[in-house]
């Protein structure tokens, strides 16, 4: 009866989705396209912004050229660089405060995933200004305008410059949880690969493994469109033949560029189609141990996928055929092995571990809880997995 019930929720919701106001962003690519937004901001009549970054961004020095055209346009433009990984309500709320301190009018968002959510969170209170980020937990609680965001990614992997998901930490409980709506997906992102040339390697691995994560729960749930199939077949293809380049070769450009791309048609997938108990897993690790997502993720993903069973075999064989992998002869479950045996591989050569280490025996019953929570009714797997598996699969994953 439960299984029942999670696939109409799940297409009651896919219904509705269809009548909601979608939109991609706006688009400014290629080498050096971050020089375009100043000008751009300045056509929009914003003379005041607000930076959201994080500590590591500013003393790179990456958002020097941005500022020097902020400046040269004459918009003034207040930082708020305290974002944490897992950012937290107490992140969004002091960069509101900037906010409305100095009468902006719009939000930059220039880092990782962290800045891009602390900045959706700080555009959902400014739309609305009486309700607290937990009240908007879950699913269309906005429902009002945001202010012009502008979405600067210096990562490949969480492909948030094109999502509706805020995911944010509660410091207080460690409960880590999504605020979806389409108000929140950004209104221009910029993809300038020379802002991720000097990313070090085992931050390309993690976010390249997220962004796989990403396309591949997208891929093989049950609330595809024809669009997001093919997002996530493109974006699967790009980031097998470019995340190691990336890793191994960090200043090849080329590489670089194609999985900013890979990244991007990877968000416009999952922001339609979902992901699944890979996310719900490791939004709980980040949660209570702050644990990185992108490598969460890189860690979980093929347990869970070998843990569908024949359920995923049909979607991972084609998968596996997209990247190369297997013969006609081959059926569709050897085929889902190979490709589940080639995600273990890319992990292994790029030194990401096979467990995560750390995990508390007193924490899985909570972890648990909270993963079915957020996974089930809405995430449109391919396998309704109840407590047991949930416990199963973070035994299997811990060191």
């Amino acid at each position: 009866m439960y299984k029942t019930y999670c696939r109409l929720y799940q297409g009651a919701f896919r219904v509705i989705t269809r009548f909601l106001a979608w939109r991609e962003p706006q688009l400014l690519e290629g080498e050096n396209s971050l020089i375009k937004l100043p000008a751009l901001i300045k056509n929009n009549k914003i003379e005041n912004v607000l930076i959201v970054t994080d500590k590591g961004i500013t003393s790179l020095g990456l958002m020097d050229g941005l500022l020097k055209g902020l400046d040269a346009e004459g918009i003034s433009y207040f930082i708020y660089d305290k974002t944490v990984p897992n950012p937290t309500i107490e992140n969004i709320e002091e960069a509101l405060s900037i906010y409305k301190a100095n009468n902006c009018q719009g939000i930059i968002a220039f880092g990782g995933g962290s800045p891009m959510d602390c900045a959706k969170g700080v555009g959902a209170r400014v739309a609305r200004p009486n309700k607290s980020i937990p009240q908007m937990k879950g699913e269309l609680k906005i429902l009002k305008k945001i202010p012009p965001l502008f979405a600067i990614p210096t990562t490949s992997g969480t492909g948030s410059e094109a999502t509706l998901a805020a995911v944010v930490s509660n410091s207080q409980t460690h409960e880590k949880y999504a605020v979806n709506d389409t108000v929140l997906i950004p209104h221009v992102a910029v993809l300038d690969p020379l802002l991720t040339v000097k990313l070090p390697p085992h931050i390309t691995s993690s976010t390249g493994m997220d962004a796989l994560t990403h396309a591949v729960e997208a891929y093989i749930g049950q609330s595809n469109t024809s669009e997001t199939y093919q997002y996530s077949k493109d974006a699967v293809k790009l980031i097998f033949e470019n995340l190691y380049e990336a890793y191994s070769n960090g200043t090849n450009s080329e590489a670089r560029r194609n999985m900013q791309r890979a990244s991007y048609l990877a968000g416009l997938a999952f922001t339609r189609a979902y992901v699944g108990y890979v996310h719900a897993i490791a939004h709980t690790l980040g949660g209570f141990y702050s644990f990185p997502h992108g490598l969460a993720n890189a860690i979980i993903l093929p347990y869970v996928l070998e843990y569908y069973g024949d359920s995923a075999h049909k979607p991972l064989a084609e998968l596996a055929e997209l990247v190369g992998l297997g013969t006609p002869n081959h059926t569709e479950a050897q085929k889902a092995a190979m490709f589940i045996e080639a995600i273990k591989n890319l992990n292994e050569n790029m030194n990401i571990p096979k467990k995560v280490n750390g995990i508390m025996d007193n924490d899985i019953p909570i972890m648990v809880k909270r993963a079915l929570k957020e996974a089930n009714p809405l995430y449109p797997v391919p396998k309704i997995l109840f407590e047991g598996d949930m416990l199963n699969l973070y035994e299997m994953i811990r060191e």
